[in-house]
Order: structure tokens, then sequence, then C-alpha cells
């Protein structure tokens, strides 16, 4: 699902909501959340599941194309983990 398709989905859900309204809803949640990570905050939405980063430390890699060893600094990464209940709803068995 994209950005857009949430926003259309809101549209279609509460028709009394404009769709620049959900627009601007969705856009303020993904602002609010990859702000706070962004301070270095952790998310967590019951249910759904938690966001939060992950030290990755310096080490060295290779240039793919030379085989070139290439220093790669140390970097904080988003890293998401989902709750029981979305593992539970999308651990289904096949059918």
């Amino acid at each position: 699902m994209t950005r857009s398709d949430l926003i259309a989905k809101l549209a279609e859900r509460y028709p009394q909501l404009l769709a620049r309204d959900a627009e601007l809803a969705v856009k303020v949640i993904l602002d609010t959340l990859s702000g706070n990570l962004a301070r270095g905050g952790r998310i967590e939405i019951r249910g759904f599941g938690s966001f939060s980063l992950n030290y990755r430390p310096p080490r060295i890699g290779r240039n793919p194309k030379s085989g070139e060893k290439v220093q790669v600094p140390a970097k904080h990464v988003p890293h998401f983990k989902a709750g029981k209940e979305l593992r539970e709803r999308v651990d289904y068995p096949p059918s």
C-alpha cells in the first residue's frame, strides 16, 4: 500500500473527510513518526508494532565493481518489529 492508497482509503471510508484533509492527516502522522525517529526516539503502536533505531558500527566493505576495500561509516538505521497481534493476523495457515 502506498501513501496515496492510504489517503484514498481514508477518504473512501470517511466520506465527510475531504481527500485533502485525509492527505494532511497522513502527512502529519508520518512526519511526526519520522521526526521522532530522527531525534532518536522509539515509536510503539499497540497491536501493530514498534519502530526503533539500530546502530551499525563502522566496518570495511568492498566495492562490488572493483573489489576495492571501502570504509563504511557508522550509522543508525530504522528497525520495525511487528507486534504479537499483527504477527498472528499475518501468520494464517496456507489454504
